[in-house]
Protein backbone atom coordinates (compact mmCIF):
# COMPACT_ATOMS: atom_id res chain seq x y z
CA UNK A 1 0.00 0.00 0.00
CA UNK A 2 1.44 3.20 -0.77
CA UNK A 3 2.41 6.26 1.84
CA UNK A 4 -0.44 8.45 0.42
CA UNK A 5 -3.19 5.67 0.30
CA UNK A 6 -1.93 4.45 3.71
CA UNK A 7 -2.30 8.39 5.44
CA UNK A 8 -6.06 8.77 3.68
CA UNK A 9 -6.97 5.63 6.07
CA UNK A 10 -5.05 7.21 9.29
CA UNK A 11 -7.28 10.44 8.83
CA UNK A 12 -10.60 8.43 8.69
CA UNK A 13 -9.46 7.14 12.16
CA UNK A 14 -11.79 9.20 14.64
CA UNK A 15 -10.67 10.49 17.68
CA UNK A 16 -11.15 9.00 21.26
CA UNK A 17 -13.57 11.90 22.10
CA UNK A 18 -15.49 10.79 19.03
CA UNK A 19 -16.06 7.41 19.82
CA UNK A 20 -16.76 8.23 23.55
CA UNK A 21 -19.39 10.64 21.96
CA UNK A 22 -20.89 7.78 19.92
CA UNK A 23 -24.65 6.89 21.09
CA UNK A 24 -23.50 3.40 21.60
CA UNK A 25 -20.17 3.82 23.04
CA UNK A 26 -21.53 6.51 25.62
CA UNK A 27 -23.40 4.35 27.90
CA UNK A 28 -20.70 1.80 28.56
CA UNK A 29 -19.14 4.63 30.79
CA UNK A 30 -22.08 4.14 33.32
CA UNK A 31 -21.24 0.79 33.58
CA UNK A 32 -17.93 0.27 33.02
CA UNK A 33 -16.45 3.86 33.97
CA UNK A 34 -15.37 6.77 31.92
CA UNK A 35 -11.57 6.02 32.63
CA UNK A 36 -11.95 2.18 32.01
CA UNK A 37 -13.81 3.04 28.58
CA UNK A 38 -11.49 5.79 27.11
CA UNK A 39 -8.49 2.81 27.24
CA UNK A 40 -10.18 0.32 25.76
CA UNK A 41 -11.31 2.89 22.90
CA UNK A 42 -7.60 3.45 22.94
CA UNK A 43 -6.89 0.00 22.64
CA UNK A 44 -8.85 -0.66 19.78
CA UNK A 45 -7.81 2.76 17.76
CA UNK A 46 -4.40 1.54 17.95
CA UNK A 47 -5.22 -2.50 17.03
CA UNK A 48 -6.79 -0.35 13.70
CA UNK A 49 -4.23 1.56 13.12
CA UNK A 50 -1.59 -1.27 13.55
CA UNK A 51 -3.19 -2.98 10.72
CA UNK A 52 -3.53 -0.40 8.43
CA UNK A 53 0.09 0.27 9.10
CA UNK A 54 1.06 -3.55 8.36
CA UNK A 55 -1.77 -3.18 4.77
CA UNK A 56 -4.21 -5.63 6.38
CA UNK A 57 -7.18 -2.80 5.94
CA UNK A 58 -8.38 -1.14 2.88
CA UNK A 59 -10.81 1.51 2.35
CA UNK A 60 -14.11 -0.99 2.54
CA UNK A 61 -12.31 -3.85 5.36
CA UNK A 62 -12.05 -0.17 7.33
CA UNK A 63 -15.01 0.91 6.85
CA UNK A 64 -16.34 -2.41 7.79
CA UNK A 65 -14.08 -2.38 10.96
CA UNK A 66 -15.57 1.30 12.27
CA UNK A 67 -18.66 -0.04 12.15
CA UNK A 68 -18.49 -2.50 14.36
CA UNK A 69 -16.44 0.13 16.61
CA UNK A 70 -18.41 -0.01 19.52
CA UNK A 71 -18.61 -3.54 19.82
CA UNK A 72 -15.30 -4.17 19.57
CA UNK A 73 -14.70 -1.54 22.62
CA UNK A 74 -17.18 -3.27 24.71
CA UNK A 75 -15.53 -6.82 24.21
CA UNK A 76 -12.29 -4.84 25.06
CA UNK A 77 -13.95 -3.77 28.12
CA UNK A 78 -14.60 -7.16 29.17
CA UNK A 79 -11.66 -8.96 28.44
CA UNK A 80 -9.49 -5.86 30.44
CA UNK A 81 -12.05 -5.55 33.59
CA UNK A 82 -12.42 -9.49 33.60
CA UNK A 83 -10.80 -11.36 36.54
CA UNK A 84 -7.82 -12.92 35.86
CA UNK A 85 -8.08 -15.51 38.07
CA UNK A 86 -11.15 -17.56 37.72
CA UNK A 87 -12.30 -20.83 38.62
CA UNK A 88 -12.04 -24.47 36.80
CA UNK A 89 -13.21 -27.51 36.37
CA UNK A 90 -10.01 -30.35 37.17
CA UNK A 91 -11.07 -33.08 35.66
CA UNK A 92 -7.36 -34.45 35.64
CA UNK A 93 -8.32 -37.17 38.35
CA UNK A 94 -5.19 -34.82 40.56
CA UNK A 95 -7.07 -33.98 43.55
CA UNK A 96 -4.81 -31.70 45.45
CA UNK A 97 -3.34 -30.29 41.89
CA UNK A 98 -0.71 -27.66 42.87
CA UNK A 99 -1.49 -25.68 39.51
CA UNK A 100 -5.06 -25.37 39.68
CA UNK A 101 -5.13 -24.21 43.86
CA UNK A 102 -4.82 -27.67 45.42
CA UNK A 103 -7.67 -28.10 48.16
CA UNK A 104 -10.92 -27.17 47.28
CA UNK A 105 -12.83 -25.72 50.11
CA UNK A 106 -16.03 -26.49 51.78
CA UNK A 107 -19.70 -24.86 51.78
CA UNK A 108 -19.18 -24.04 55.50
CA UNK A 109 -15.76 -22.81 55.59
CA UNK A 110 -16.43 -20.70 52.46
CA UNK A 111 -19.67 -19.13 54.32
CA UNK A 112 -17.48 -18.74 57.21
CA UNK A 113 -15.11 -16.78 55.09
CA UNK A 114 -17.56 -14.27 53.97
CA UNK A 115 -19.48 -13.56 57.19
CA UNK A 116 -15.90 -12.93 58.78
CA UNK A 117 -15.00 -10.85 55.57
CA UNK A 118 -17.86 -8.86 55.51
CA UNK A 119 -17.56 -7.05 58.39
CA UNK A 120 -15.52 -6.94 61.68
CA UNK A 121 -14.58 -9.80 63.77
CA UNK A 122 -13.25 -9.89 67.32
CA UNK A 123 -9.93 -11.60 65.59
CA UNK A 124 -7.75 -10.19 68.46
CA UNK A 125 -10.13 -9.39 71.25
CA UNK A 126 -11.21 -11.44 74.22
CA UNK A 127 -15.35 -11.24 74.20
CA UNK A 128 -15.59 -12.50 78.02
CA UNK A 129 -12.75 -9.94 79.49
CA UNK A 130 -13.30 -7.05 76.75
CA UNK A 131 -9.82 -6.78 76.21
CA UNK A 132 -6.62 -7.99 73.54
CA UNK A 133 -7.07 -11.83 72.81
CA UNK A 134 -5.04 -14.19 70.48
CA UNK A 135 -5.83 -14.74 66.92
CA UNK A 136 -4.57 -18.48 67.09
CA UNK A 137 -6.78 -19.25 70.03
CA UNK A 138 -10.03 -19.61 67.17
CA UNK A 139 -8.44 -22.84 65.66
CA UNK A 140 -6.13 -24.22 68.15
CA UNK A 141 -9.08 -25.32 70.38
CA UNK A 142 -10.44 -27.21 67.24
CA UNK A 143 -6.74 -28.95 66.77
CA UNK A 144 -6.51 -29.83 70.69
CA UNK A 145 -9.80 -31.49 70.35
CA UNK A 146 -8.86 -33.27 67.00
CA UNK A 147 -4.99 -34.10 68.56
CA UNK A 148 -5.68 -34.81 71.88
CA UNK A 149 -8.65 -36.82 71.78
CA UNK A 150 -8.68 -39.63 74.35
CA UNK A 151 -12.40 -40.73 73.90
CA UNK A 152 -11.78 -41.73 70.21
CA UNK A 153 -8.25 -43.89 71.16
CA UNK A 154 -10.70 -46.04 73.47
CA UNK A 155 -13.03 -46.75 70.82
CA UNK A 156 -10.38 -47.95 68.89
CA UNK A 157 -9.17 -50.26 71.54
CA UNK A 158 -12.23 -51.43 72.34
CA UNK A 159 -12.53 -52.44 68.82
CA UNK A 160 -9.55 -54.13 68.71
CA UNK A 161 -10.42 -55.77 71.67
CA UNK A 162 -13.92 -57.17 71.25
CA UNK A 163 -12.40 -58.14 67.40
CA UNK A 164 -14.95 -55.74 65.86
CA UNK A 165 -13.19 -54.07 62.23
CA UNK A 166 -13.40 -50.56 62.25
CA UNK A 167 -15.15 -49.50 59.37
CA UNK A 168 -12.80 -48.57 55.90
CA UNK A 169 -16.07 -46.16 54.42
CA UNK A 170 -15.77 -43.56 56.87
CA UNK A 171 -12.49 -41.91 57.22
CA UNK A 172 -11.31 -42.59 60.87
CA UNK A 173 -9.68 -40.25 63.28
CA UNK A 174 -6.64 -41.21 65.36
CA UNK A 175 -6.22 -39.89 68.25
CA UNK A 176 -3.05 -38.50 70.06
CA UNK A 177 -2.75 -39.12 73.68
CA UNK A 178 -3.18 -35.95 76.17
CA UNK A 179 0.47 -36.34 77.31
CA UNK A 180 2.28 -36.98 74.02
CA UNK A 181 5.70 -35.58 73.10
CA UNK A 182 8.78 -34.03 75.19
CA UNK A 183 8.17 -34.45 78.97
CA UNK A 184 4.31 -35.14 78.76
CA UNK A 185 3.87 -32.08 77.03
CA UNK A 186 -0.02 -31.19 75.78
CA UNK A 187 -0.09 -30.90 71.79
CA UNK A 188 -1.00 -27.55 70.55
CA UNK A 189 -0.74 -25.91 67.21
CA UNK A 190 0.36 -22.80 65.60
CA UNK A 191 -0.32 -21.35 62.12
CA UNK A 192 1.40 -19.55 59.72
CA UNK A 193 1.46 -19.00 55.54
CA UNK A 194 2.70 -22.02 54.50
CA UNK A 195 4.75 -25.15 55.08
CA UNK A 196 7.94 -23.41 54.05
CA UNK A 197 7.30 -20.92 56.68
CA UNK A 198 6.63 -22.94 59.14
CA UNK A 199 9.70 -24.88 59.10
CA UNK A 200 11.33 -21.82 58.76
CA UNK A 201 10.10 -20.68 61.70
CA UNK A 202 10.30 -23.87 63.99
CA UNK A 203 14.33 -24.08 63.05
CA UNK A 204 14.70 -20.36 63.95
CA UNK A 205 13.40 -21.16 67.61
CA UNK A 206 14.62 -23.99 67.91
CA UNK A 207 18.19 -24.59 66.38
CA UNK A 208 19.30 -20.70 65.39
CA UNK A 209 23.56 -21.26 65.49
CA UNK A 210 23.13 -25.11 66.00
CA UNK A 211 23.21 -27.95 63.88
CA UNK A 212 20.46 -29.70 62.85
CA UNK A 213 20.62 -33.00 61.66
CA UNK A 214 19.15 -34.68 58.66
CA UNK A 215 19.60 -37.41 55.99
CA UNK A 216 20.97 -36.98 52.82
CA UNK A 217 18.30 -39.09 51.08
CA UNK A 218 15.88 -36.44 52.99
CA UNK A 219 17.29 -33.57 51.43
CA UNK A 220 14.46 -32.73 48.74
CA UNK A 221 13.22 -29.79 46.32
CA UNK A 222 9.44 -29.90 45.70
CA UNK A 223 7.76 -27.09 43.70
CA UNK A 224 8.78 -23.39 42.94
CA UNK A 225 12.41 -24.42 43.96
CA UNK A 226 11.60 -25.19 47.49
CA UNK A 227 14.95 -26.59 48.78
CA UNK A 228 14.99 -27.77 52.53
CA UNK A 229 19.04 -26.63 52.51
CA UNK A 230 18.28 -23.28 51.51
CA UNK A 231 15.31 -22.65 54.16
CA UNK A 232 17.66 -24.31 57.31
CA UNK A 233 20.29 -21.24 56.03
CA UNK A 234 17.47 -18.35 55.98
CA UNK A 235 16.63 -20.11 59.63
CA UNK A 236 20.18 -19.17 60.74
CA UNK A 237 20.52 -22.83 61.43
CA UNK A 238 23.80 -25.23 60.25
CA UNK A 239 22.97 -28.07 58.16
CA UNK A 240 24.72 -31.37 59.08
CA UNK A 241 24.29 -34.39 56.73
CA UNK A 242 24.31 -38.18 57.77
CA UNK A 243 24.24 -41.21 55.62
CA UNK A 244 23.87 -41.68 52.04
CA UNK A 245 21.22 -40.94 49.77
CA UNK A 246 19.14 -44.46 49.68
CA UNK A 247 20.63 -45.75 53.07
CA UNK A 248 20.45 -43.72 56.81
CA UNK A 249 20.77 -45.27 59.74
CA UNK A 250 19.88 -44.16 63.16
CA UNK A 251 23.51 -44.90 63.56
CA UNK A 252 24.58 -42.35 61.09
CA UNK A 253 22.16 -39.66 63.35
CA UNK A 254 23.78 -40.75 67.01
CA UNK A 255 27.42 -40.26 65.29
CA UNK A 256 26.97 -36.40 64.24
CA UNK A 257 25.27 -35.68 67.52
CA UNK A 258 27.14 -33.19 69.32
CA UNK A 259 26.83 -30.39 71.33
CA UNK A 260 26.24 -28.07 68.74
CA UNK A 261 23.26 -30.24 67.63
CA UNK A 262 20.09 -28.52 68.53
CA UNK A 263 17.84 -30.60 66.00
CA UNK A 264 16.50 -33.85 64.20
CA UNK A 265 14.52 -33.32 61.17
CA UNK A 266 12.96 -35.97 59.67
CA UNK A 267 11.50 -34.82 55.63
CA UNK A 268 9.07 -36.18 53.74
CA UNK A 269 10.10 -37.02 50.41
CA UNK A 270 7.41 -35.04 48.65
CA UNK A 271 7.03 -35.81 44.97
CA UNK A 272 9.43 -38.75 44.71
CA UNK A 273 10.37 -42.11 46.57
CA UNK A 274 13.65 -44.27 46.70
CA UNK A 275 13.14 -47.88 46.16
CA UNK A 276 15.29 -50.81 45.94
CA UNK A 277 18.54 -50.99 48.31
CA UNK A 278 17.37 -48.73 50.83
CA UNK A 279 17.16 -48.28 54.40
CA UNK A 280 15.77 -45.95 56.43
CA UNK A 281 16.09 -45.27 60.34
CA UNK A 282 12.28 -45.40 61.30
CA UNK A 283 10.41 -42.84 63.81
CA UNK A 284 10.67 -45.23 66.93
CA UNK A 285 14.33 -45.12 66.48
CA UNK A 286 14.93 -41.72 65.68
CA UNK A 287 12.34 -40.74 68.83
CA UNK A 288 14.72 -43.09 71.40
CA UNK A 289 17.74 -41.38 69.94
CA UNK A 290 15.87 -37.81 70.97
CA UNK A 291 15.38 -38.90 74.18
CA UNK A 292 18.84 -40.09 74.69
CA UNK A 293 20.29 -37.33 73.72
CA UNK A 294 17.83 -34.85 74.84
CA UNK A 295 17.31 -33.22 71.88
CA UNK A 296 13.91 -32.21 70.04
CA UNK A 297 12.64 -34.39 66.56
CA UNK A 298 10.94 -32.70 64.00
CA UNK A 299 9.23 -34.19 61.45
CA UNK A 300 8.46 -32.05 58.17
CA UNK A 301 5.53 -34.09 56.86
CA UNK A 302 4.41 -31.59 53.48
CA UNK A 303 0.64 -32.79 53.19
CA UNK A 304 0.03 -33.92 56.60
CA UNK A 305 -3.01 -35.63 56.74
CA UNK A 306 -5.50 -35.77 60.31
CA UNK A 307 -7.42 -38.98 59.22
CA UNK A 308 -6.12 -42.53 58.65
CA UNK A 309 -4.96 -42.39 54.44
CA UNK A 310 -5.14 -46.62 55.45
CA UNK A 311 -8.68 -46.33 55.17
CA UNK A 312 -8.54 -44.96 51.68
CA UNK A 313 -6.29 -47.83 50.61
CA UNK A 314 -3.23 -45.26 51.10
CA UNK A 315 -0.26 -47.15 52.78
CA UNK A 316 0.78 -43.86 54.88
CA UNK A 317 1.21 -42.23 58.19
CA UNK A 318 -0.33 -38.73 58.84
CA UNK A 319 0.09 -36.17 61.55
CA UNK A 320 -1.34 -38.45 64.13
CA UNK A 321 0.57 -41.27 63.44
CA UNK A 322 3.71 -39.08 63.90
CA UNK A 323 2.71 -37.53 67.38
CA UNK A 324 1.31 -40.04 68.82
CA UNK A 325 4.72 -42.01 67.63
CA UNK A 326 6.72 -39.49 70.29
CA UNK A 327 7.60 -36.81 67.57
CA UNK A 328 7.86 -33.55 69.43
CA UNK A 329 7.26 -31.14 66.53
CA UNK A 330 5.00 -31.82 63.28
CA UNK A 331 4.97 -28.97 60.16
CA UNK A 332 2.26 -29.07 57.27
CA UNK A 333 0.61 -27.82 54.81
CA UNK A 334 -3.45 -26.50 55.22
CA UNK A 335 -4.23 -26.73 51.44
CA UNK A 336 -3.78 -30.10 51.12
CA UNK A 337 -4.56 -33.48 52.60
CA UNK A 338 -6.11 -31.59 55.63
CA UNK A 339 -8.53 -30.49 52.76
CA UNK A 340 -8.61 -26.32 54.15
CA UNK A 341 -6.81 -23.14 53.12
CA UNK A 342 -3.16 -22.84 52.33
CA UNK A 343 -1.71 -22.12 55.94
CA UNK A 344 1.85 -23.77 57.37
CA UNK A 345 0.91 -25.47 60.58
CA UNK A 346 3.66 -26.47 63.33
CA UNK A 347 1.62 -29.52 65.74
CA UNK A 348 3.54 -30.42 68.70
CA UNK A 349 4.73 -29.67 72.62
CA UNK A 350 3.11 -26.87 74.04
CA UNK A 351 6.17 -25.87 75.44
CA UNK A 352 7.92 -25.52 71.96
CA UNK A 353 4.94 -23.72 70.22
CA UNK A 354 4.92 -21.51 72.73
CA UNK A 355 8.42 -20.53 72.03
CA UNK A 356 7.48 -19.78 68.53
CA UNK A 357 4.78 -17.93 69.11
CA UNK A 358 7.59 -15.32 71.30
CA UNK A 359 9.49 -15.65 68.04
CA UNK A 360 9.64 -12.09 66.59
CA UNK A 361 9.08 -13.89 63.43
CA UNK A 362 5.57 -15.36 63.73
CA UNK A 363 4.08 -12.08 63.69
CA UNK A 364 6.19 -11.60 60.20
CA UNK A 365 4.63 -14.83 58.88
CA UNK A 366 1.09 -15.05 60.59
CA UNK A 367 -2.15 -15.14 58.87
CA UNK A 368 -4.97 -13.04 58.64
CA UNK A 369 -8.68 -13.34 59.68
CA UNK A 370 -9.91 -15.30 56.15
CA UNK A 371 -7.25 -17.88 56.74
CA UNK A 372 -8.75 -18.40 60.30
CA UNK A 373 -11.84 -18.50 59.12
CA UNK A 374 -11.63 -21.44 56.45
CA UNK A 375 -9.56 -23.21 58.85
CA UNK A 376 -11.96 -23.17 62.16
CA UNK A 377 -14.57 -24.68 59.86
CA UNK A 378 -12.42 -27.01 58.00
CA UNK A 379 -11.47 -28.07 61.88
CA UNK A 380 -14.99 -28.39 63.00
CA UNK A 381 -16.35 -31.15 60.54
CA UNK A 382 -13.37 -32.53 61.60
CA UNK A 383 -14.46 -32.53 65.22
CA UNK A 384 -17.79 -33.61 63.87
CA UNK A 385 -16.45 -35.87 62.30
CA UNK A 386 -18.60 -34.34 58.85
CA UNK A 387 -16.05 -35.76 56.73
CA UNK A 388 -17.84 -35.63 53.71
CA UNK A 389 -18.20 -31.67 54.18
CA UNK A 390 -14.26 -31.31 53.19
CA UNK A 391 -14.21 -31.96 49.26
CA UNK A 392 -11.17 -33.60 49.24
CA UNK A 393 -11.86 -36.08 51.64
CA UNK A 394 -15.15 -36.89 50.20
CA UNK A 395 -13.20 -37.28 46.74
CA UNK A 396 -10.47 -39.42 48.12
CA UNK A 397 -13.89 -41.80 49.77
CA UNK A 398 -15.28 -42.35 46.27
CA UNK A 399 -15.17 -45.72 44.94
CA UNK A 400 -14.63 -46.82 41.26
CA UNK A 401 -17.93 -47.58 40.54
CA UNK A 402 -19.34 -44.28 41.78
CA UNK A 403 -17.02 -42.40 39.15
CA UNK A 404 -17.75 -45.11 36.90
CA UNK A 405 -21.92 -44.83 37.27
CA UNK A 406 -21.54 -41.08 36.59
CA UNK A 407 -19.33 -40.89 33.53
CA UNK A 408 -21.47 -43.32 31.89
CA UNK A 409 -24.32 -41.07 32.62
CA UNK A 410 -22.35 -38.19 30.60
CA UNK A 411 -21.25 -40.62 27.79
CA UNK A 412 -25.12 -41.37 27.25
CA UNK A 413 -26.10 -37.72 26.62
CA UNK A 414 -22.97 -37.03 24.13
CA UNK A 415 -24.60 -36.05 21.08
CA UNK A 416 -21.42 -34.48 18.97
CA UNK A 417 -21.22 -37.11 16.30
CA UNK A 418 -17.23 -36.92 15.88
CA UNK A 419 -16.64 -36.65 19.57
CA UNK A 420 -15.64 -40.81 19.83
CA UNK A 421 -16.21 -41.58 23.68
CA UNK A 422 -15.16 -44.70 25.89
CA UNK A 423 -15.22 -45.37 29.55
CA UNK A 424 -12.13 -47.16 30.76
CA UNK A 425 -9.82 -48.31 33.76
CA UNK A 426 -7.90 -45.42 35.13
CA UNK A 427 -5.79 -43.93 38.01
CA UNK A 428 -6.20 -41.07 40.31
CA UNK A 429 -3.58 -39.09 42.31
CA UNK A 430 -3.46 -37.20 45.40
CA UNK A 431 -0.94 -34.82 43.91
CA UNK A 432 0.70 -32.25 46.20
CA UNK A 433 3.31 -34.09 46.91
CA UNK A 434 1.28 -36.51 49.01
CA UNK A 435 1.95 -40.48 48.45
CA UNK A 436 3.96 -39.75 45.25
CA UNK A 437 3.66 -43.81 44.39
CA UNK A 438 -0.18 -44.19 45.58
CA UNK A 439 -2.88 -44.10 43.32
CA UNK A 440 -6.77 -44.40 43.66
CA UNK A 441 -8.82 -46.78 41.23
CA UNK A 442 -10.73 -45.18 38.82
CA UNK A 443 -12.85 -45.00 35.83
CA UNK A 444 -12.09 -42.40 33.01
CA UNK A 445 -13.76 -40.73 30.06
CA UNK A 446 -11.62 -41.47 27.03
CA UNK A 447 -11.97 -38.70 24.36
CA UNK A 448 -11.35 -38.60 20.39
CA UNK A 449 -12.37 -36.22 17.77
CA UNK A 450 -12.32 -36.98 14.50
CA UNK A 451 -10.14 -34.12 12.59
CA UNK A 452 -9.18 -32.87 15.79
CA UNK A 453 -5.48 -33.55 17.47
CA UNK A 454 -5.49 -34.37 21.25
CA UNK A 455 -3.91 -31.11 22.24
CA UNK A 456 -7.10 -29.36 20.09
CA UNK A 457 -9.59 -31.05 21.49
CA UNK A 458 -7.67 -30.16 25.26
CA UNK A 459 -7.06 -26.51 23.91
CA UNK A 460 -10.48 -26.45 23.23
CA UNK A 461 -12.03 -27.72 26.21
CA UNK A 462 -9.40 -25.00 28.21
CA UNK A 463 -11.28 -22.58 25.80
CA UNK A 464 -14.81 -23.41 27.32
CA UNK A 465 -16.85 -20.96 30.04
CA UNK A 466 -15.54 -22.63 32.46
CA UNK A 467 -12.60 -24.14 31.40
CA UNK A 468 -12.14 -27.83 31.78
CA UNK A 469 -8.74 -28.88 32.35
CA UNK A 470 -7.98 -32.79 31.24
CA UNK A 471 -5.07 -34.54 31.04
CA UNK A 472 -3.05 -36.06 28.12
CA UNK A 473 -2.63 -39.91 27.69
CA UNK A 474 -1.44 -42.00 24.75
CA UNK A 475 -2.62 -39.41 22.62
CA UNK A 476 -6.39 -39.41 24.17
CA UNK A 477 -7.65 -36.75 25.93
CA UNK A 478 -9.28 -38.28 29.68
CA UNK A 479 -11.61 -36.46 31.80
CA UNK A 480 -11.79 -38.03 35.62
CA UNK A 481 -14.70 -37.44 37.15
CA UNK A 482 -13.42 -38.18 41.02
CA UNK A 483 -12.15 -34.29 40.77
CA UNK A 484 -15.63 -33.01 38.80
CA UNK A 485 -17.85 -32.26 41.38
CA UNK A 486 -21.31 -33.52 40.79
CA UNK A 487 -23.01 -30.34 40.36
CA UNK A 488 -20.64 -29.81 36.91
CA UNK A 489 -21.15 -32.84 34.89
CA UNK A 490 -23.90 -30.79 33.57
CA UNK A 491 -21.33 -28.20 32.17
CA UNK A 492 -18.85 -30.96 31.09
CA UNK A 493 -21.91 -32.38 28.88
CA UNK A 494 -22.49 -28.99 27.50
CA UNK A 495 -18.53 -28.48 26.41
CA UNK A 496 -18.06 -31.83 24.92
CA UNK A 497 -21.10 -31.83 22.87
CA UNK A 498 -19.79 -28.49 21.63
CA UNK A 499 -16.24 -29.84 19.87
CA UNK A 500 -16.40 -30.58 16.85
CA UNK A 501 -14.28 -30.44 13.79
CA UNK A 502 -14.22 -26.74 12.64
CA UNK A 503 -16.22 -25.39 15.63
CA UNK A 504 -13.98 -23.94 18.55
CA UNK A 505 -16.10 -23.63 22.07
CA UNK A 506 -14.67 -20.13 22.78
CA UNK A 507 -16.05 -18.64 19.85
CA UNK A 508 -19.69 -19.92 20.96
CA UNK A 509 -19.45 -19.50 24.67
Amino acid sequence: MKTAARSELFRKLPSVDDVMRGPAVAPLAASYGHDSVADAVRVVLEGLRQEITSSLLDGNTLQFALSGLAGAVENQLRQALSYSLQPVINATGVILHTNLGRAPLGDAAIEHIRETAAGYSNLEFDLATGERGKRDVHVDRLFRKVLNEEERTAELRSAGRARVPVSTQAVTTRAVPAQAGPAGAEISTIVVNNNADAVLLALNTIADGGEVIVSRGELVEIGGSFRIPDVMAKSGAILREVGTTNRTRAADYEGAISERTRLLLRVHRSNFEITGFTEQASTAELVALARKHGVPLMEDLGSGALFDLRSVGINEGGVLDSLRGGVDIVTYSGDKLLGGPQAGLISGGSDLTARMRSNSLFRALRVDKLIYAALEATLRAYVQRDHDAIPTLRMMRLSKDEIGRRAEAVAARVESPKLKVEIVEGESILGGGAAPSSVLPTRVLALSCEGLSADEVSARLRGSDPPIIARLEEGRVLLDLRTVFPEQDAVLLSALNRIEAGRDTTQEL
